[in-house]
């Protein structure tokens, strides 16, 4: 069966490769969001943060002999906490100076940990096994779908929604809006707004870690494996709207469809079509599809 000339195989896999990207897209950009959203800085950082959840991984399968399941829940947490440290030393003192501070700190940050791991461990990649429960496939009567595909995709929309839900639903995401749009008044009410602050950086970056492990048994682990999805994830944020939280989520996933359609039908043009997107959304609504207007 052909749809506009295309075998239905041929675009159901590319399809579910786009919701695949799409997760990844939606899990990245969510993190991204919620930093630029509490903090005001463009965390360049963040594909570098993906990279060292998939190394932090690696590390600890090759080391002290870690399972896939033990590595999912340690290196996001690891990456965490340094992402915790690295706000609490460094990005705290830029808070209130021009955002290209911000930038630059982060910048430098992925040129360290980018070339510190292409001296440790080649720029070729490192395999990483996919876990022996996922390694099969599933028939789904119209396409072949592998386990480990549908569990990232299921995993992720799970970790986006929770998120979701803690930042809009409950008394901690309460306060964190609060920080965000009234700090002073905040602390005065008894939080602690700076502890606040470093806390939602290391979650940031902790879903950024998170998407890493969950990339490593699909890329080879590499150090420039986040570069390459960094400014796809910047695009992401900016057409959802910055700071927006469903706007990273839903926009994360769209978009990641539209990309594996375009492969398709127009595969020269694949790489492009985010951009494009992005520029017709900044024309029309310059916020994001889901941002505030300002005044």
């Amino acid at each position: 069966m052909d749809i506009f000339g295309i075998p239905i195989q041929a675009l159901l896999g590319q399809l579910m490769l786009g919701i695949v990207n799409g997760s990844f897209y939606a899990v990245l950009s969510l993190g991204l969001a919620i930093i630029f959203g509490v903090l005001k800085i463009v965390n360049f950082a963040h594909g570098a943060f993906f990279m060292l959840g998939a190394f932090t991984a690696f590390l600890l399968a090759q080391y002290l002999d870690a399972n896939y399941w033990v590595t999912l829940a340690i290196a996001p947490l690891v990456v965490a906490l340094f992402g915790m440290l690295f706000e609490f030393l460094f990005l705290r003192r830029l808070y209130g100076l021009d955002p290209i501070y911000g930038l630059l700190l982060t910048f430098s940050l992925v040129l360290v940990l980018e070339g510190g791991f292409r001296v440790s461990f080649g720029s070729s990649g490192q395999p990483f096994a996919t876990p022996e429960l996922l390694r099969g496939t599933l028939n789904l009567g119209f396409m072949i779908l592998p386990l480990y595909r549908g569990f990232v995709i299921v995993s992720a929309l799970l970790l986006c929604l929770l998120t979701w839900f803690v930042i809009e639903r409950t008394s901690l995401g309460a306060s964190l809006r609060a920080a965000t749009e009234r700090s002073e008044l905040t602390q005065a009410f008894g939080i602690n707004v700076p502890r606040l602050i470093t806390l939602t950086y290391g979650v940031g970056v902790g879903l950024a870690a998170f998407a890493g492990v969950l990339a490593a048994p699909i890329f080879h682990v590499n150090p420039s494996m986040g570069s390459s999805l960094v400014i796809i994830i910047f695009a992401v944020v900016v057409i959802g709207g910055l700071g927006s939280i469903m706007g990273a989520i839903v926009t994360g996933l769209g978009l990641g469809v539209v990309e594996g359609l375009t492969r398709v039908f127009y595969s020269e043009f694949s790489s492009t079509i985010v951009f494009l997107v992005m520029v017709l959304v900044l024309l029309l609504r310059p916020a994001g599809l889901f941002g505030r207007e300002e005044g």
